[in-house]
């Protein structure tokens, strides 16, 4: 009887969540095998690897972990040590389960991360986060690590792909029909972006030490995924767009979101139960649900244009990638602000009003701060917001010739946050007020409300500091728009000098002007910037203790060490 192959670690381990004393780390193999995580105190757990598309995976909950402790862990294969790797000179990786009391909470949080410079073509400034890694390795000190890590959108670009991927793709054979020459496409090519991002050895170190939590934007799947109708009609007449989509979707669900999945949610989500349900092989498993994800959306928008009211039960059934958690004293809700956007012309919204719903729900509690993730952000320098604004009301016109010329400029632009979806942008500027009032609260009617509410966000490849005021009501708690990106990448030197100017008041009052032409009704919020822009590579660190908050932003030195670049008190 021929023998299984001996099983290697190819990536991983992943710590992802750390719930009171339990723990999931993740890990892609080589082969099948059973994935064994051990401590020194006994705690530990093992699962065995599912097949997708040819490749193994593992997701394995720790148990019995000591609350308050620092615990280190190997991994096994079969028995076989393979984490940490012998003769490693890297510290151990450890487990850090909280104290109930524990009145302090560390995030650290950014966005935007091409491979290192070693593997990408652009002279780009030395990576954020790679930096945050060597420094925690330099002088290892478990008690002032982050309790968390969010990952806030294009943890890998399938349509700017590293030359080394590019290389890759050229030479394959069995590429679909039509397919981009330089743009991953099947689950496999996929495979190839984590394996290089995240073999790195100092993210391979810090993505085992550092619990972590994702969720995307647009190039995990394709540069303005989702901003309108006619850009999805237009995608979907691509030939292969269909495998593009599933193996997306696919890829980011084990990638990705599998692991933001709390060790009791996983009996729950019922793609993780198909899965391990089907047997030796998941690929028709994950093939459908990358299919039915991206039909359900495209659904219910016809339903929508049709004037007809979505099934109640298909709407119900959507598969839902927003999700919350808490970390001590601090609500965290990550919201999908990419794949479940309604984009009919006359129901525009961030999320579907089921998943609204489901959010609006969350943010009730006694917590001491709301945190909510968000890979585009809220609030963008206000002349932005007022063009976003604009555009999207004149690129839902009646007539033809004005609503192309704004699709075009929609586009070429990426005129596409929540400025650009204003209902949601109000939404959630009520939805704020609510909170910071009090008005939505926990069943204690004597709860206070969260000392702080902060927005953490991505993509725009700058950060910058902003305090949101809302018109007419005094709101008690604070609230922030928090903006951290990139991690590794760039904005243009063009775009550099518009981004100032958006915040410039003459500009803002100019643009605004420009949107009241078009009939867009004043922002119910003024904000100000109170940090700046910086535009070179940056990580975020949010610290709530006890009913305090401070943000700090880090930039990277030349040499490859981080520096402050703000730092600002939230509350008081």
């Amino acid at each position: 009887m021929p023998t299984r192959p001996a099983a290697r670690l190819l990536i991983g381990p992943v710590l992802r969540r750390v719930v009171e004393t339990r723990a999931t780390v993740w890990v892609e193999t080589s082969a099948p095998a059973v994935v064994r995580v051990r401590t020194p105190d006994g705690a530990g757990g093992e699962a065995a690897t599912f097949r997708a598309f040819g490749h193994h995976y593992a997701l394995v909950v720790v148990d019995g972990l000591r609350p308050g402790a620092v615990t280190p862990y190997e991994v096994f294969l079969d028995d076989e040590p393979v984490w940490p790797e012998p003769g490693s000179s890297l510290p151990p990786s450890v487990i850090r389960t909280r104290r109930a009391d524990d009145p302090t909470v560390r995030l650290v949080f950014g966005s935007c991360r091409e491979t290192t410079q070693r593997a990408t073509a652009r002279r780009l400034p030395p990576d954020a986060l790679d930096a945050y890694a060597r420094r925690m390795m330099a002088a290892p000190d478990p008690a002032r690590w982050p309790d968390l890590l969010l990952l806030l959108g294009d943890q890998v670009y399938a349509d700017q792909p590293s030359p080394t991927v590019r290389t890759l793709l050229r030479r394959r054979r069995d590429r679909s029909v039509g397919a981009p020459p330089d743009q991953v496409v099947s689950f496999d090519e996929y495979t190839k972006l984590y394996l290089e991002s995240w073999r790195d050895p100092e993210i391979r170190w810090l993505l085992s030490t550092v619990p972590s939590v994702m969720i995307f934007d647009d190039h995990e799947i394709i540069d303005d995924w989702n901003t309108s109708t006619p850009w999805r009609l237009e995608a979907h007449r691509q030939p292969w767009w269909s495998e593009r989509i599933t193996s997306g979707l696919a890829s980011y669900w084990v990638y990705q979101h599998l692991g933001n999945l709390a060790p009791e949610e996983l009996a729950t989500d019922p793609v993780y139960t198909a899965v391990r349900a089907a047997g030796d092989d998941a690929t028709e498993v994950l093939r459908a649900f990358g299919r039915r994800v991206d039909a359900e959306a495209v659904g219910y928008d016809a339903a929508l244009g049709r004037g007809e009211s979505p099934d109640a039960a298909a709407v119900a059934g959507r598969y839902q990638w927003s999700y919350a958690l808490d970390v001590g004293r601090t609500r965290v809700v990550v919201l999908d602000n990419r794949c479940s956007r309604v984009l009919d012309r006359a129901h525009r919204a961030m999320l579907p009003p089921a998943e609204w719903a489901w959010f609006t729900d969350q943010v009730r509690g006694d917590h001491d701060h709301l945190v909510v993730g968000s890979s585009l952000p809220w609030l963008l320098p206000p002349g932005i917001h007022h063009v976003e604004s604009w555009n999207e009301r004149l690129a839902g016109s009646p007539r033809p010739g004005v609503a192309a010329f704004s699709e075009r400029l929609r586009r070429a632009l990426d005129l596409e946050h929540w400025a650009a979806f204003r209902r949601s942008f109000d939404a959630l500027a009520a939805l704020f007020v609510r909170v910071g009032t009090g008005a939505v609260g926990g069943a204690d009617p004597g709860c206070p409300p969260p000392a702080s509410i902060s927005v953490l966000s991505g993509d725009v490849h700058h950060s910058y500091i902003a305090r949101a005021r809302f018109r007419g009501t005094p709101v008690a708690t604070a609230v922030h728009q928090l903006t951290c990106s990139p991690f590794h990448n760039q904005v243009p030197a063009p775009m550099r000098p518009l981004l100032r100017v958006g915040w410039w008041r003459l500009p803002s009052v100019a643009a605004r002007a420009l949107a009241r032409t078009a009939g867009v009704r004043r922002p119910p919020v003024r904000w100000r910037k109170l940090a700046g822009p910086y535009f070179g590579n940056a990580v975020a660190t949010l610290r709530h203790e006890g009913r305090t908050a401070e943000v700090t932003i880090e930039g990277t030195r030349p040499d490859g060490t981080l520096h402050t670049v703000a730092r600002r008190t939230l509350t008081g």
